[in-house]
Parts: structure tokens; C-alpha cells; sequence
């Protein structure tokens, strides 16, 4: 017992910050039925189960056993236990997800979860910015779902900082700057849209498809919708609110789905065919 390494205590708020991840009530955080598992498997009596909430119940647990140690072994032993790849075998997402979640508290530690589940020495980060670069937990999941470069080109340095409020701004201005250089055209929004896809010009100044059949048809015009929906959803509000006022805000999940959105809208334009005006 005496030749096991005894590492430094983590101060409290090191401690909550990797509990709220790990006991976070939406996917991936641990279940209740996975914590009390994982805190018998790692030698934590459960000081508090009746806590009002997982977060402050393994919170409870691992700062009380590190007090008692004087000593971080048990929460470095719970996550090793938490994250052993093994528990993921199922559910491969979960494990990219969680790790990726967990590792922005632990930056500030100068600590990563490496890909076997394991606690690993990383870069130090000293202050937010430099967490979501060395975590790249929004990158990550961008590059897991393939969404399209045109998307990441124009919203590189806010993935990076995990701005989500910026990134979704400047992704949507992306798409209506790849229009603009397809076509020629200065307009923005709907009336770029209306400049691209109007079907009074024949053929359409851009199209996605042959353009011949009923069907086409009504596929190129619900394509061009579909910009126009984007614009005025995602484009036009954030263009007129601030960030740090509630009247417009957008949760990192529906963001995912708006890259991932843009991402087929910018497919298709890949495979566009532009009839260049004389």
C-alpha cells in the first residue's frame, strides 16, 4: 500500500465541474443504477444517496473519500472506472461523447481521458478559450458526423472556441457566400435565393438536378426554400441580437443539426450546374 502513488487533492470546484459531467442528466452522463455501480466498483461509500441530485451525490462521495485520503486517487480510480472502454462496446458514441464532455474539466487539470479510458498528462489549459481548444469536444462531434468542409471554412475559429452562437452565424453567412461566388451576385437571403434558383429564368441561374421532370422541378423548388428557411432562421435573428441577451439562442444539439443540415445543402451544391449570364 505504501508504494502507490498518492496524487495531489483536486480543489472542489475541479471535483464538481467533472461530476456535472459525469452525472449530467442528458446523454452520456452515468444513470443513477451506473454511479452506484461504479462507486462500489472503485471502493467511494455513497455518502448521500438521497441527494436532491446525481451531480451533488457523487460529488458528496468523491470529495468526502478524497478528504478522507488526503489524496485524489478515488476520483481518478472512479473515472478510469467510468470511462474503461469495455462499458461501451454497445454504444461506441457514448464513450467519444463522454470523453470528449469530460475532458474540458479536465484541462484545467493539465489532464486528458485518452482513447483507452485512461487518465493521461495533456497541455494545461489557463483559462476557457484554451479549454475548448484542447478539449475540442464541438469539433469532434462535427468531424464524427462528416460534416462538409464548406461548412467548417467559414466557422473554423468559432468551432474552435466552442462559440456556438458565432458558429452557427458564420456557417449560415457561409452558405450564402458560396451562392454569391457560384452566381455572381451581391444580394444576401431571400433575395439571393430568388437571384439563383427563380425559375422565370430558363433554366435557373443554379440547379441541382436535371430540371426536366415534374419532380426535378419540385425538387429544385423546395431546395430553394429550404435556403430560404435556413436564412430566415438561423441567418437573419442572430444578425440582430446580441449573444449575451436571451432573445436568441440556439442549444448545441439543434446546432449539430444545422450543420449537418448545411452540410446536405452544401452536398448539393457540389453537384450544381450554374448557367453563367453573359
Amino acid at each position: 500500500m505504501a508504494n502507490i502513488r498518492r496524487h495531489p487533492m483536486w480543489q472542489s470546484a475541479a471535483v464538481e465541474s467533472v461530476c456535472a459531467v459525469l452525472a449530467s442528466t442528458d446523454p452520456p452522463g452515468l444513470s443513477g443504477s451506473e454511479i452506484t455501480t461504479l462507486l462500489s466498483v472503485s471502493g467511494v461509500p455513497d455518502v448521500d444517496p438521497n441527494a436532491s441530485n446525481k451531480r451533488k451525490r457523487l460529488w458528496a462521495a468523491l470529495m468526502t473519500q478524497q478528504q478522507r485520503n488526503q489524496a485524489a486517487n478515488c476520483i481518478i480510480r472512479f473515472i478510469t472506472e467510468a470511462m474503461a472502454p469495455g462499458r461501451y462496446v454497445q454504444d461506441r458514441a457514448r464513450f467519444e461523447a463522454l470523453k470528449d464532455a469530460i475532458n474540458e474539466p479536465l484541462a484545467l487539470l493539465g489532464l486528458r481521458v485518452n482513447e483507452a479510458g485512461k487518465l493521461a498528462r495533456g497541455a494545461r489549459a489557463a483559462n476557457l478559450d484554451e479549454v475548448a481548444r484542447l478539449a475540442g469536444r464541438l469539433q469532434s462531434e462535427l468531424r464524427r458526423r462528416g460534416v462538409h468542409p464548406q461548412v467548417i471554412r467559414y466557422c473554423e475559429e468559432e468551432i474552435l472556441r466552442q462559440s456556438v452562437f458565432h458558429a452557427v452565424f458564420e456557417a449560415t453567412k457561409g452558405l450564402a457566400e458560396r451562392l454569391r461566388e457560384m452566381s455572381g451576385s451581391t444580394l444576401d437571403g431571400a433575395d439571393l435565393v430568388d437571384h439563383c434558383f427563380s425559375t422565370r429564368r430558363q433554366p435557373p441561374l443554379v440547379r441541382i438536378n436535371g430540371f426536366a421532370t415534374e419532380s426535378e422541378i419540385s425538387e429544385h423548388k423546395g431546395f430553394a426554400n429550404l435556403l430560404k428557411g435556413v436564412f430566415g432562421t438561423f441567418r437573419n435573428p442572430p444578425a440582430h441580437t446580441p449573444r449575451a441577451t436571451a432573445g436568441w439562442r440556439i442549444p448545441e444539439p439543434d446546432a449539430l443539426d444545422l450543420f449537418s443540415t448545411l452540410s446536405f445543402m452544401h452536398r448539393r451544391l457540389d453537384t450544381a450546374t450554374v448557367t453563367h449570364l453573359p
